[in-house]
């Protein structure tokens, strides 16, 4: 009987000694390679495997023996695929922590109202992190990747702020944004109203890209749209200088001048009437719910007042009286800036 209580007694020191020994090699910084190191463990990688990524990525520990912690911790079945970011002074217990949270370390990149293809692309090819696999791709490469072969790609993502892991691919975040512009399109469509003269939400896109870039001002977005709702009524062309310029392209220099206007080209909507064939721009959630629910007016003209909000004319003569007043307004400003 003796014997076997030495022997118990022997086993609950040994434990208790193991015990201890795991729990301040838990509770120790981690060794690393780098001052942070960044884990990307992909979906379905069992347990021995996140552990041996841990320790390739930098992580300086014995990977049999982290592999064995995890197990241990009852918390092995939660490890999760993300991107993790481990710094100096986590511990063993913090990365089973964030790999059983799935506290990523995300990123983000905004895209913002307004915005065209060129720039939207141009920021994801800026954007820390990602994996920049479409850079090779033309723009109607792309759209076949995202499964929209055929489809132009302006006005077709919608602006957001959209958070990422380290080593996201952009035909992954361009995918969500695709995704997220069909999705807010048909939620407007579906509240138009009856008296719009855009027949399909392709149209309705379009028009809100004008919305867009004609102004910043909320409150002046719904007349606006019905400028144009009332003039394609009547069969007038749309002449908005937004589409004229995004025609022009990378030529454009900053300066709008008659020639531009009177240059026929299929955005021209001087020279042309109706829609342009395609978006000019990526429009907001306002945008597009102004471009199909528009104010009540009669109005067919408007002029920029000065101070970010427009002046709406019914008639020509009215629009030209209003043109001159805040034309003649702004251009003293301009000469007593000087």
């Amino acid at each position: 009987m003796g014997r076997l209580k030495q022997i118990v007694g022997s086993l609950l020191s040994l434990t208790l000694v193991v015990a201890a020994a795991s729990c301040w090699w838990a509770l120790r910084p981690l060794p690393l390679a780098s001052p942070t190191v960044d884990v990307s463990i992909e979906p379905q990688t069992p347990v021995r495997g996140i552990a041996q990524v841990v320790v390739d990525s930098g992580v300086q520990v014995d990977p049999t023996l982290l592999y064995g912690f995890f197990r241990l911790s009852s918390q092995s079945r939660k490890l999760r695929a993300g991107s993790y970011e481990i710094s100096q002074g986590n511990t063993a217990l913090d990365v089973l922590r964030k790999l059983s949270r799935g506290e990523e370390s995300l990123k983000a990149v905004n895209l913002i109202d307004g915005w065209t293809f060129r720039q939207f692309r141009a920021a994801l090819a800026k954007a820390e992190g990602l994996k920049h696999d479409t850079q090779g791709l033309s723009d109607a490469d792309l759209m076949t990747q995202l499964g929209l072969p055929g489809i132009a790609p302006e006005g077709r993502f919608f602006p957001d702020t959209y958070t990422y892991g380290k080593g996201t691919s952009e035909l992954h975040v361009m995918a969500r944004a695709a995704k997220a512009m069909s999705k807010q399109l048909a939620a407007a469509w579906a509240q138009r109203s009856a008296d719009i003269q855009v027949k399909t939400p392709e149209d309705a896109l379009v028009l809100a890209s004008i919305v867009e870039k004609e102004t910043g001002r909320e409150s002046d977005r719904t007349t606006i749209s019905r400028v144009f709702h009332n003039r394609l009524a009547l069969g007038m062309p749309l002449q908005t200088d937004p589409t004229v310029i995004y025609g022009l392209g990378e030529s454009f220099d900053g300066n709008l001048r008659r020639i531009d206007l009177r240059t026929d080209h299929p955005w021209n909507t001087y020279t042309r009437k109706g829609l342009p064939p395609t978006p000019i721009a990526m429009p907001g959630r306002n945008a597009l719910k102004a471009a199909v629910q528009p104010a009540r007016s009669n109005a067919l003209y408007f002029v920029a007042k000065g101070d970010g909000t427009s002046y709406f004319s019914a008639t020509l003569d009215e629009h030209n009286a209003a043109v001159n007043r805040y034309q003649r307004r702004l251009g003293e400003a301009a000469s007593q800036a000087k």
